[in-house]
């Protein structure tokens, strides 16, 4: 029974902590007046980090937090502080880190006990209350904790003084010089851009790798330590548990475009149609669920997280438009219908996560008995829906049955002797009954809180997918989502905040806010050429510019410079459950250069890159979405420039040309052949370009140097060498 009593927690908008607001803990959240009375009482501090959708934080909660004997124990012998890694990335990043290298392994919950001035001195995960697991018990280590507090001070104090240099060694910026300081060799940047009409003379050179095709041998690395993590049998990479880290996919995709290697195509659609296939799927509602537990995409642990959602859709939107196959454009579409459905605000934004549990149960409301199956179908859709899904296979989780499917549909219905058309309406019926059946449970608690970086990443997902797809509706939800953002989340003073919950926007931005929107933005403009989208990006990028960049050693921070943990500053670029903040700002300064031909963006791009890639060289497999971005800069990448009336239908079908072929080295801009004031944010070698033959005409330009104009869709495919369609 949770203590009728409110810690200092009650006042928080985080879901997180409020739902420990209410434990006989003494818990403080992260602020000044907590690390203070640690000082005036002479004690440690007991930090404690997750998110309210973590199942072990919830046992660990029940389990200790909610017990009097526990609370009791932390109460007298520490400061207890909640943090919610959601809200305060900044802060579990830091933490996270010291885990890590204090124990080799981290997750969720992350315990640390450290000093009243945050040097940490232990760091474990979950935690049982007594020992058992071959785990110190939480009521035998905060014991143990005290005792030496009290007689071993001075060895506590200098072990965490030793950890934080050690930490300091191992992670700070200063120790991850990669060519620090060093000029990069960027012969494209000469200090002026030519954005004069004197690029489109005769002249131009082929259009063809850059100087940084030196970078396609780190590519090969990469592939090669890929291919030895990859599952052949089941897709994936590595062994169980396995995460959908889809940028691993897309930068495949990018590797296939420079190789055409078709075993490599093969590892990529093995990766996506078992991940698809698979019991991590929910085949009932949509979306993916966190990651599976077993090596076979089968028993998931059945949270569901935005970021997840946004980078999946991404992943399979890249694979339609790389292979034409409409079973990825039917799984982008799945998750979007349950990101519209589940996740959508009133206001525009998209929330957090879903919970993984219900009743107190991890996966009950996704899983089935045949029983329950059996009461819903008729004996016909019941026959078909088990050979579909699996249902009489071995049972995938002891709580009941994860729907799955192993057979090809086709094989399938030839079993039945019916259409593939009228076994696919078959489940489309059944699916519907099972799913508004499930919509009577009790439903996982929904984290409502708004983040800026996973909703850049889902602005993104739905304007790729509104350009690749031709779907409005998926335009207008990233329109919405975005203008969100610009409405609700700016302060007065022009900077982002990174969290809103009940009309409260809060905590300043860090990196990954301002990387992902700014992502979204420049990929909203090309489903929508809205100027001010890219005005938008270009002032958020200055931003983080003036606030975040490292002007000794490049890079971004990922907290901006005078922030609180300042002493435990680094920059973050390694890719795991999302993008590191570094590898998606190098994509958009090097697509902002394109757009704007403003050379600081390509100098920029340049020197970030060059920051990093001594530490990316040694294991690049951990690097894959700065590799994409990478393959953006080794080129040859394109400003496509259409001049033509939006909304004539040559024009319309130019762009959906565009949009239908997997380029990813390709910007796309609109210019209308009577621009008003409202397009002088272009560059002057746009500006100044014209239609040819009264009729929508195309520039395929590299390096603002742009090939004879064309009105001819075909002829631009063979500029851009893709073979045009018969």
């Amino acid at each position: 029974m949770k203590n009728q009593k409110a810690n200092f927690l009650i006042s928080e908008k985080s879901p997180y902590l409020l739902q420990h607001a209410y434990n006989p803990v003494n818990w403080f959240p992260w602020a000044d007046n907590a690390f203070q009375k640690a000082k005036k009482e002479d004690k440690p501090v007991f930090l404690s980090i997750g998110y309210s959708t973590c199942h072990w934080c919830h046992v660990m909660e029940t389990e200790s937090f909610e017990d009097q004997e526990v609370a009791k124990l932390l109460n007298s012998i520490f400061i207890p502080i909640k943090v919610d890694r959601e809200e305060r990335p900044d802060i579990d990043k830091v933490y996270m880190d010291f885990c890590q290298m204090l124990t080799g392994s981290g997750g969720w919950p992350l315990t640390i006990i450290m000093t009243p001035d945050k040097k940490p001195f232990f760091a474990a995960t979950y935690i049982p209350k007594h020992n058992k697991y071959g785990r110190t018990g939480l009521m035998e280590l905060g014991r143990h904790i005290g005792q030496l507090w009290k007689i071993s001070r001075q060895e506590v104090l200098e072990s965490a003084e030793n950890i934080k240099k050690h930490y300091l060694e191992t992670y700070s910026i200063e120790k991850q010089k990669s060519r620090a300081g060093q000029k990069p060799e960027n012969p494209n940047y000469a200090g002026k851009s030519d954005n004069s009409i004197t690029s489109l003379k005769a002249g131009c050179k082929d259009i063809s790798p850059g100087p940084e095709a030196g970078l396609i041998p780190l590519f090969d690395l990469a592939f090669e330590q890929l291919s030895q993590l990859y599952d052949i049998t089941n897709g994936g990479f590595g062994h169980a548990p396995k995460f959908p880290t889809m940028h691993r996919a897309c930068f495949l995709m990018r590797y296939y475009k420079r190789n055409d290697n078709q075993y490599l195509l093969r590892m990529i659609e093995n990766t996506l149609d078992s991940m698809r296939n698979g019991g991590i799927y929910d085949h009932i509602g949509f979306g993916f669920h966190r990651y599976s537990t077993d090596e076979k995409w089968l028993v998931p642990h059945f949270e569901k997280m935005l970021y997840d959602q946004a980078i999946a859709a991404t992943g399979y939107i890249e694979a339609y438009q790389l292979t034409g196959k409409k079973k990825y454009k039917k799984t982008a579409e799945e998750i979007f219908t349950y990101l519209l459905r589940d996740m959508k605000s009133a206001e525009g934004g998209f929330y957090s996560a879903e919970d993984a549990d219900s009743e107190g149960q991890e996966g009950k409301f996704y899983t089935w008995t045949k029983k329950e199956i059996k009461k819903l179908l008729s004996d016909k859709e019941y026959e078909i829906i088990a050979d579909v899904f699996n249902l009489n296979g071995i049972p995938a989780s002891p709580e009941g049955i994860i729907f799955h499917t192993v057979k090809p549909l086709k094989e399938i219905a030839s079993a039945h002797n019916i259409s593939l058309e009228e076994l696919e309406s078959i489940i489309s019926r059944a699916r519907i009954k099972l799913f508004w059946q499930r919509e009577k449970r009790v439903r996982p608690f929904k984290d409502d809180k708004i983040l800026t970086d996973w909703n850049g990443l889902v602005i993104y997902a739905f304007a790729s997918a509104a350009r690749a797809f031709e779907n409005k509706m998926y335009r207008k939800a990233a329109e919405d989502a975005a203008n969100f953002i610009i409405k609700k989340m700016f302060t007065k003073e022009k900077s982002l905040l990174h969290r809103y919950r009940d009309a409260q926007p809060a905590i300043d931005a860090y990196l990954d806010d301002y990387a992902f929107f700014i992502y979204g933005l420049i990929e909203l403009y090309q489903a929508t050429f809205n100027l001010s989208y890219i005005s938008t990006a270009e002032k958020l990028s200055n931003y983080i510019l003036d606030n975040f960049w490292d002007k000794n050693h490049k890079g971004f921070y990922y907290s901006k410079t005078g922030s609180e943990l300042e002493q435990f500053s680094k920059k973050d670029i390694y890719d795991g459950a999302t993008p590191s903040g570094n590898s998606i700002a190098l994509l958009n300064f090097l697509k902002l250069a394109k757009i704007t031909a403003d050379p600081l963006y390509d100098e920029i791009a340049h020197q970030l890159s060059n920051a990093f890639l001594n530490e990316i060289e040694k294991q690049p497999q951990y690097y894959t979405q700065f590799l994409s971005s990478y393959d953006f800069m080794a080129g040859p990448s394109y400003e496509v420039v259409v001049v033509g009336d939006p909304y004539l239908q040559n024009t319309e079908k130019i762009i959906k040309t565009l949009n239908s072929v997997f380029l990813p080295h390709m910007v796309i801009i609109l210019k209308p052949p009577d621009s008003d004031a409202e397009y002088d944010i272009l560059p002057d070698y746009i500006k100044n370009i014209k239609a040819v033959n009264n009729k929508p005409t195309i520039y395929v330009c590299s390096d603002f140097c742009c090939k004879e104009p064309t009105n001819d869709i075909d002829v631009m495919l063979g500029l851009l060498n893709i073979q045009p369609s018969s």
